[in-house]
Formats: C-alpha cells, sequence, structure tokens
C-alpha cells in the first residue's frame, strides 16, 4: 500500500520534470542563429492580437529543424499561418509550431517520430507574412489533458531560444 501511495505521489512529479526537458533541451530551429538574431515578441500586438511567439528572419528556402525529438502531429495550410507543423515533444505536453514555411522536408508527414535536429521544412513568407520579409514564425503551447493544440497556453519561446543559443556556443 506504502508503494501505492509514494507512487502516486511521484507521478505526477515525475511528469512535470519529464515535461519541462523538452524546453531545456530544446535546440534552435534555424542554424547559424545568434542571440543578436532573437528579439522577444511574445507580448506585440500582430493583426489586432498578442503575437505569442518569436519571428526568425531568415533567407527564403534556409531549413528549419525539430527543436526536440517527439511527433509531427499536424501539417495544416491556413490563412494566417501558411504552411505549418504542429509537432509534439515526446511526453506530449509541448506542442512546436512552426509557421509560414515555404515547404516542408521531403517525406514529412503527420505522425511521423522526428529526431531533434532533423531538417522539417524551410523558411518562407506563407499565409499572411510579408513576401518580401521570410521568416519562421514559432511558438510553444503547453498542452492540457485533452492534447488540443489550438487550446494550449501559449508559452514565451523567447527565453529557451536564448538558452538553447548558449548551449550550442
Amino acid at each position: 500500500m506504502k508503494l501505492c501511495v509514494c507512487m502516486a505521489v511521484l507521478f505526477p512529479v515525475l511528469l512535470v520534470v519529464g515535461a519541462t526537458s523538452s524546453i531545456l533541451e530544446m535546440t534552435p530551429p534555424i542554424s547559424g542563429l545568434a542571440l543578436a538574431d532573437l528579439r522577444d515578441t511574445f507580448e506585440e500586438v500582430h493583426n489586432g492580437h498578442r503575437h505569442e511567439a518569436i519571428d526568425l528572419l531568415a533567407p527564403r528556402g534556409t531549413p528549419v529543424h525539430a527543436v526536440v525529438s517527439g511527433t509531427i502531429r499536424k501539417l495544416f495550410v491556413s490563412k494566417p499561418g501558411g504552411n505549418t507543423i504542429y509537432q509534439f515533444d515526446e511526453i506530449g505536453l509541448y506542442c512546436y509550431y512552426y509557421a509560414h514555411l515555404d515547404g516542408y522536408a521531403k517525406g514529412l508527414r503527420e505522425g511521423m517520430r522526428v529526431e531533434r535536429g532533423n531538417v522539417i521544412g524551410f523558411v518562407g513568407s506563407t499565409g499572411n507574412a510579408d513576401a518580401r520579409t521570410p521568416h519562421l514564425h514559432f511558438a510553444i503551447f503547453e498542452l492540457g489533458s485533452e492534447k488540443l493544440w489550438w487550446k494550449g497556453k501559449a508559452v514565451n519561446p523567447y527565453p529557451s531560444l536564448v538558452d538553447a543559443l548558449k548551449r550550442t556556443k
């Protein structure tokens, strides 16, 4: 009985520790980024709502890498985001969102497992992005128990990207 109680208490703690690990182990989605390339735009208002993301400027066609290992949950084309990828981390606590992509990596499909660092797409300006300013719109959502990415709680990616860049130096 004591073991069951301990496991019942410990399991949620282990989940939380595991949940933060994907963000803590994140790598930059674009190779060659420098700290000077990052600007915290999470709280800015874009098109009438909070941005809740960071825009990473890069030449059109620049490879976009999976920031963590996990599963491609959704490939979607939308008016605002253009070509988008929703990637869940390995335990399904966070969703990583990549938008305005010029295209997807060859063979990428929903349900596919990807490793951190795999090329999953290419920087572009699809959706409502200015065609003269290709960039990656990158966001992180904390998923609820329902695992619905469109209902996730936005997490500011800026601090995690700063940490990721510092680790790569």
